[in-house]
C-alpha cells in the first residue's frame, strides 16, 4: 500500500508539470524513477492484453499491464490538475519569478541525478546528450509554423504531441504552437466539437503513443546509456524555457493567450533575487528527497 501511495505522489508531480507551461511530466516522471516502467506499462496495452481481458481473466490482464501502478499514477496526475491547476494559475500570476526559480532549481538538479544513472559515459553516450541538448535548445527558439489542416498533418500532430508529453524536456502544447495548429486543434476543434479535426488528431495520439512507446521500450533496453544520456541533454536544454527571469510574448488565439516565447534578461541584485535563489535551493532539495524515495521505493520492489 506504501508503495502505491509514493506512486500517486509521484502522479501529483507529473500532473503539476503539466500545469506548468514549458514543463513536461516526462521529465518528473524520469526525475522519480518512473519513466521506463510507465513506458512498459503503456506498450503492454496492445491485441494480446486486450485478448486476455475479453476473457475476464482481470488479475492476468493487471498483472501483464502493470495496471494498478497506472491507476495510482494517472489518479495522482488528475488529483493534482484538478485541485492545484488554480493554485498555480494565481502564483504565476502573483510570483512568477519565484515559481519560475524553484522548476528551475528542480530541473537544474535533475540534470545531475538523472545523468548520474548513466553507467558509462561512453563517446556515444556523450553524442546523444549534446544532441539531446541541442534539439531541446532548437525547440525553445523555433519560430511557428503556419495553420495546416489536411488530415495527414493533423494525425503528424497528434503523434508529436503526445510523443512530447511523456517526452523529458518538451511540452505537448508548445510543441502543437510550433507545428501551428494549437489554435486549430486545442481550440477551436474542441470548443466547436469538431470530429473532422478531432479523429485526424486522435488516431495520431493513440497510434502515437502505443508506437512511441514500444520504440523507447526497444531502445531503453538496448541502448539505455544512450538513451538516458539523451533525454539528459533534452532536460538540460529545456533549462532556457525555464529561466525564471524573462518575459513572455504571447499571442492571441481566440479569447485564449497563449506563450509563444519569452524575452530573456539578467536579475537585479535585490531582495526578490535573493528569494528566488532560496526557493532555488528549495527545488533542488525537492529533486534529492524524489531522488531518495526513488531509491526507497526501489529497495521495496527488489524485496
Amino acid at each position: 500500500m506504501k508503495e502505491y501511495i509514493i506512486y500517486l505522489l509521484k502522479g501529483m508531480a507529473v500532473g503539476i508539470a503539466n500545469i506548468i507551461p514549458g514543463v513536461s511530466g516526462g521529465t518528473i516522471a524520469l526525475i522519480t524513477g518512473i519513466f521506463e516502467r510507465l513506458i512498459n506499462a503503456i506498450k503492454s496495452f496492445g491485441l494480446s492484453s486486450l485478448s486476455v481481458l475479453i476473457k475476464g481473466r482481470f488479475k492476468e490482464f493487471a498483472k501483464i499491464t502493470d495496471l494498478y501502478f497506472l491507476i495510482a499514477l494517472f489518479a495522482g496526475v488528475i488529483i493534482a490538475i484538478v485541485l492545484l491547476a488554480r493554485i498555480f494559475d494565481f502564483l504565476f500570476n502573483q510570483y512568477p519569478v519565484f515559481i519560475w526559480a524553484f522548476f528551475f532549481g528542480l530541473i537544474l538538479a535533475s540534470v545531475y541525478f538523472v545523468g548520474k544513472t548513466v553507467e558509462n559515459w561512453k563517446l556515444s553516450a556523450i553524442s546523444s546528450f549534446i544532441i539531446g541538448t541541442v534539439l531541446a535548445v532548437m525547440f525553445t527558439f523555433l519560430t511557428p509554423a503556419g495553420q495546416n489542416n489536411s488530415f495527414f498533418y493533423l494525425v503528424l500532430c497528434g503523434v508529436v504531441a503526445v510523443c512530447s508529453m511523456i517526452l523529458p524536456g518538451l511540452s505537448g502544447s508548445f510543441v502543437l504552437i510550433l507545428m501551428g495548429n494549437y489554435q486549430l486543434v486545442a481550440i477551436d476543434a474542441i470548443n466547436n466539437r469538431d470530429i473532422n479535426i478531432l479523429i485526424p488528431v486522435l488516431i495520431g495520439a493513440v497510434g502515437g503513443l502505443v508506437a512511441f512507446s514500444h520504440i523507447l521500450a526497444w531502445v531503453f533496453k538496448r541502448y539505455k546509456d544512450q538513451t538516458i544520456a539523451a533525454l539528459t541533454g533534452f532536460i538540460l536544454g529545456s533549462l532556457g524555457i525555464i529561466w525564471p527571469w524573462k518575459s513572455p510574448i504571447e499571442e492571441l488565439f481566440g479569447n485564449k493567450l497563449k506563450v509563444i516565447g519569452y524575452d530573456y534578461f539578467l536579475p537585479e541584485l535585490n531582495m526578490e533575487f535573493l528569494i528566488a535563489i532560496i526557493i532555488m535551493i528549495i527545488g533542488i532539495i525537492s529533486i534529492w528527497i524524489m531522488e531518495h524515495s526513488a531509491q526507497k521505493t526501489g529497495k521495496i520492489e527488489d524485496k
